[in-house]
């Protein structure tokens, strides 16, 4: 609800930088699926902290802003006609305080794992994704695991036939593993491995580096290392698990959840 007024391409941030050095504090990286998959470059006007000194002092902001104001101004949205009252900033804000996880609504069917990552809190991200913060290692390497993908890919919803990740069903109905705290720290110490070695790849997007067609070996490797942790934490057999069964035990278990919590 901002008519696009609040993004800005890379060319428009570099020519805005360079004859307004002081907006730097105001222009944020952001997120979306396909920028957080394919390593795309946007960003966006954030002035949570701007003044109304600071925002009428700059000619660019001042437009900017006036901009989105005029144009919810114009909405048939009742709402969206009464945020116009306060058009230097997105119309809903969920950016977390702290770094968190992102996970895209949307990916490709053909990757065995969705591709997920922490990223600063500087960065922001549009609700093209799912955010946990202050989420641990332990949390990344369970969440990236083939039982939790095994898990969203019986229960998820589907863009045409890509993944739709979503928090009501995939996330909040995901039985974690009971763990003590060793275990917990061998399958923290896998996430970090794959972390490491995605670093070994800076040129390569998270595209390049989950499609099946160019995987990296180690990266697979670590994956399936983390894999093997995360099945041992559930009590599976590795060599006979099917995602079949695992699915089975993953629904066992969530009926046994609902009936210690009724």
């Amino acid at each position: 609800a901002d008519g696009g007024h609040l993004f800005l391409t890379p060319s428009e941030r570099e020519e805005v930088l360079a004859r307004d050095p002081h907006l730097e504090p105001f222009i944020r990286q952001v997120l979306g699926s396909k920028e957080f998959i394919n390593n795309e470059k946007r960003y966006c006007l954030w002035l949570t902290e701007a003044t109304p000194l600071e925002i009428r002092s700059s000619p660019f902001l001042r437009e900017r802003v006036e901009s989105v104001r005029q144009f919810r101004l114009a909405s048939v949205s009742a709402k969206t006609r009464e945020d116009a009252q306060r058009a230097h900033l997105f119309q809903v804000l969920t950016q977390p305080s702290k770094p968190y996880i992102l996970v895209p609504s949307v990916s490709s069917e053909r990757r065995a794992y969705v591709p997920m990552g922490f990223v600063p809190a500087e960065v922001i991200s549009t609700n093209l994704n799912l955010m946990i913060p202050g989420a641990t290692l332990y949390h990344f390497a369970v969440l990236t695991s083939n039982v939790h993908m095994a898990w969203m890919r019986a229960v998820c919803g589907r863009l045409k036939s890509d993944y739709r990740y979503s928090k009501d069903v995939v996330y909040n109905n995901f039985v974690w593993p009971e763990v003590n705290e060793e275990t917990r720290q061998k399958i923290a110490r896998c996430g970090q491995r794959i972390l490491e070695v995605r670093s070994h790849y800076p040129q390569s997007s998270l595209a390049d580096l989950y499609d099946p067609a160019t995987m990296p070996p180690d990266l697979r490797r670590a994956h399936q290392e983390n894999d093997r942790a995360v099945m041992e934490a559930y009590g599976l057999p590795i060599k006979t698990t099917t995602e079949a069964a695992c699915v089975s035990f993953l629904f066992l278990e969530f009926q046994r959840y609902i009936r210690e919590e009724t």
